[in-house]
């Protein structure tokens, strides 16, 4: 890389970093090319983007941002994997890193809190966006139910009331 790559380089990445939420610092030792674009592949589904980056180009970018925390991570064959969606990146990085013993998590940050791999893996068990979404409007929608089905309820009742005193009527009428 040149000096003029180098620098466009660091300005994509303060952009990033000033951009998103999350951030993850992976070290891959020996990662075969099929295992690396499998795993951008499924970084790219959840949403996110996965960068290896020089460690000194990487460093500089963090220089001022709330991402300042992960620079000592940045030792070695590192890469970068960021997203809005802070629970999307860390479950598809630590569900590949459980499958594939080269590539190791070694932390990252969420905001301005820096996370270790215990962090890492605590996120990405919770639940993605999506599926908190899915959740608040079930929550949502089910006192709705619940209050069609004790509305309606009164209703049947006196329906089963009144249809058991007209088969009493026609019964002493006969």
């Amino acid at each position: 890389m040149d000096r003029t790559d180098k620098r466009a380089f660091v300005e994509f990445l303060a952009d990033v970093f000033g951009s998103t939420s999350m951030v993850v610092v992976t070290q891959n030792k020996g990662l075969t090319v099929a295992d690396v674009t499998e795993l951008r592949r499924r970084i790219r589904a959840a949403g996110a983007t996965y960068k290896v980056a020089k460690n000194r180009l990487a460093s500089r970018a963090l220089d001022g941002t709330q991402f300042d925390g992960i620079a000592p991570l940045l030792k070695g064959p590192t890469a970068l994997a960021w997203s809005e969606d802070p629970a999307s990146v860390a479950k598809v990085i630590v569900e590949f890193a459980k499958t594939n013993d080269k590539l190791v998590v070694l932390g990252g940050a969420l905001g301005s809190q820096t996370l270790g791999v215990d962090g890492i893996k605590a996120l990405a068990e919770l639940p993605s966006l999506d599926e908190l979404r899915a959740k608040l409007v079930g929550m949502i929608n089910t006192p709705a139910t619940r209050i069609a089905g004790v509305v309606q309820a009164p209703a049947g009742q006196l329906a089963r009331v009144f249809g058991a005193y007209a088969k009493a009527g026609e019964a002493e009428a006969a």
